[in-house]
């Protein structure tokens, strides 16, 4: 029989470390409790914070380069930005101009492959959008800057190139944070488009039934071209509605709910990317209402904005700033509300490029060091305590989510001993998900019955949350890091317990 004694941590992270009676039923066991201090320092962690903004185009491919991802993640002012930001995600756009009606070429296949290897490489991950257009054409229609045709695909050729696309995708899942809905009108952002429906003044005013179904089954086919451990961001959030409840259903349609959460299922799946943050009441038809066949536009800012809201709490958000007009709603508080709208929306990311103006106004009004911390999660070690008896070790962590969001992508939550003669490491993992660690007090308490012939000797003990893929389990740079002090490993990306106990 193996007995197990608690030491008391070398370094403690905090002033304080007690020790007290596991009580007159537990003869034998020792608990201990160690509290941290928390760190105000910006950091990055993986799939979150402010992204960079690259583009490519199928025909002239400009691959990633590996030092620019490199100067991302150390630190860098965006272009005509005020401020720098570390950056572990890059906003990639692949432009399909010229492809409207026929496959994608097998050199582009391999160029976007070689795009995730370059990823991987640097530990950072991408959030790709396709799309044929960034280009508008103005001219004497009803809105003038930007006339038809608008240069997207139709439905045939956009499923398609999905399925093209499909593999690539699955094999480099890996390192795809999530992915953008594009492909439907210019920018890939779902409004302006000659095949699915035209809902500006230049159209049809709002979009029909089939519309609906036919901007469905193109989200559907995304869905189904990643894993089912990856999400889908769409520009309008009555797209969801419409894709879960049917074409004739209202603004006033239900959110997602925790059970639902974190499931699989293509409702757990569906998530957003704004990009027109609070640029107006409705943040230019983010919010807005489009109709159906059987029911014109109505006013619907409030319910669409409390849909997603509720929504977004447990699915990946994200976007981009674009008009600065909408001031001083979108400035720092107390005279605007930024920051309380990256809370109730649940923010992860968000452009560093772009719109400079809206993003410099918070360095100039003191918000911005808040926001590049906060945006996703920012997990706080509170305190941890440690319970043993003989093989077997019972621990309570106790966290806090000071972040706008939950992690959005699943990963294992493992208690780590490492021998500190030896430095080999033995696993145990918690029963937990993530995906549901939303903002607020966050507790893990489990026991655990130790590994059969763990060796005699003194074990630290280590808290790792590491990427869920296989291929960047053992990279640091996909590990999430806790904010305190004197608790990161940059070297092994765990968090060190600053505790240990010995096995006799």
């Amino acid at each position: 029989m193996r007995a197990i004694c608690l030491l008391f941590p070398v370094i403690l992270v905090a002033g304080s470390c007690d020790k007290t009676s596991g009580g007159e039923n537990n003869v034998g066991k020792d608990s201990t409790t160690i509290t941290y201090t928390a760190s105000t320092e910006d950091f990055t962690n993986p799939e979150r914070g402010f992204y960079r903004y690259s583009e490519t185009t199928v025909d002239n491919f400009t691959a990633l380069d590996a030092g620019t991802l490199a100067t991302y993640k150390s630190g860098t002012m965006p272009s005509g930005g005020t401020f720098s930001v570390m950056s572990t995600l890059v906003f990639r756009y692949f432009i399909m101009s010229g492809y409207t009606g026929k496959a994608l070429p097998a050199a582009f296949l391999t160029n976007l492959s070689k795009d995730f290897a370059t990823a991987r490489a640097a530990g950072i991950k991408l959030i790709p959008r396709f799309t044929y257009t960034i280009s508008v054409t103005a001219g004497t229609c009803s809105e003038g800057w930007i006339c038809t045709p608008y240069g997207d695909a139709p439905k045939s050729i956009v499923l398609s190139h999905i399925a093209q696309l499909k593999p690539i995708l699955q094999a480099n899942a890996d390192v795809i944070a999530t992915l953008q809905l594009g492909f439907i009108g210019v920018w890939g952002e779902n409004f302006y488009t000659d095949y699915f429906g035209d809902a500006s003044s230049n159209g049809q005013k709002q979009l029909l039934d089939q519309n609906w179904k036919d901007r469905s089954e193109v989200l559907k086919a995304m869905l189904d071209a990643l894993p089912q451990d990856r999400m889908v961001q769409i520009r309008l959030p009555q797209l969801k509605q419409k894709f879960v409840y049917g074409a004739s259903a209202l603004p006033t349609a239900s959110a997602m709910t925790a059970e639902e959460a974190a499931s699989g299922t293509d409702k757990a799946r569906i998530g957003y990317h704004n990009d027109c943050f609070l640029s107006s009441a409705n943040d230019y038809g983010t919010f807005a209402d489009y109709g159906s066949s059987s029911s014109t536009p109505v006013e619907a800012t409030t319910a669409m904005r409390n849909f997603t809201s509720m929504d977004s709490k447990y699915v990946v958000v994200g976007g981009e700033t674009c008009s600065d007009e909408y001031s001083p709603q979108n400035d720092c508080e107390p005279t605007g509300h930024a920051e309380q709208e990256f809370s109730d929306m649940h923010y992860s990311f968000l452009n560093a490029d772009y719109n400079a103006a809206v993003n410099n106004d918070w360095q100039t009004g003191g918000c911005l060091d808040n926001i590049k911390r906060k945006l996703g999660y920012r997990l706080v070690l509170k305190d941890a305590s440690f319970l043993s008896s003989t093989d077997s070790l019972a621990a309570t962590i106790h966290l806090q989510n000071v972040g706008y969001a939950a992690p959005y992508n699943p990963r294992p939550v493992q208690l780590l001993l490492r021998n500190m003669a030896t430095k080999k490491i033995d696993s145990l993992t918690f029963i937990t998900e993530v995906r549901k660690w939303v903002t607020g007090d966050v507790t893990l308490r489990q026991s655990f019955k130790l590994p059969s012939g763990m060796p005699a000797g003194t074990y630290e003990l280590l808290l790792n949350l590491p990427d869920g893929y296989n291929s960047l389990r053992n990279m640091p740079a996909y590990s999430i890091r806790l904010a305190n002090n004197n608790v990161w490993e940059s070297t092994t990306g765990y968090n060190n317990l600053n505790h240990k106990i010995t096995i006799q």
